[in-house]
């Protein structure tokens, strides 16, 4: 099971828009997750939002850089940011969002 979450043990169900950057030299790179209306900020939770952990079979990847959107002072997104510093942490990432795509019928678009 491939899974997002932003506060440990609470699945978050709304998918992503993921942008990737990769260095020319391909050694490192970035990923941007764009959540719109995610549960975590829905009316009614309580849970914190404490980092953003994607979980596969082979472990856990965690980033704590996660900004909120408001619009007129209510939430309406999440903003996370993923930098990748080497080879090795761009090929794991790689097959995590391979897993997570599957699971949820998402397609890659490359940038012209």
């Amino acid at each position: 099971m491939v899974k997002i979450q932003f506060s440990k043990g609470k699945d978050e169900e709304v998918t992503p828009e993921v942008r990737l950057t990769r260095s020319r030299t391909g050694d490192s790179g970035t990923a941007t997750f764009i959540f719109t209306n995610p549960q975590i900020l829905a009316e009614g939770s309580s849970d914190e939002v404490t980092g953003m952990y994607l979980i596969d079979e082979e472990g856990e990847i965690v980033t704590r850089e996660v900004k909120g959107k408001f619009v007129n002072g209510k939430p309406e997104g999440l903003e996370a940011v993923h930098v990748m510093k080497s080879a090795e942490e761009w090929d794991r990432f790689m097959r995590f969002m391979e897993r997570y795509a599957e699971q949820n019928d998402l397609g890659f678009n490359k940038a012209e």
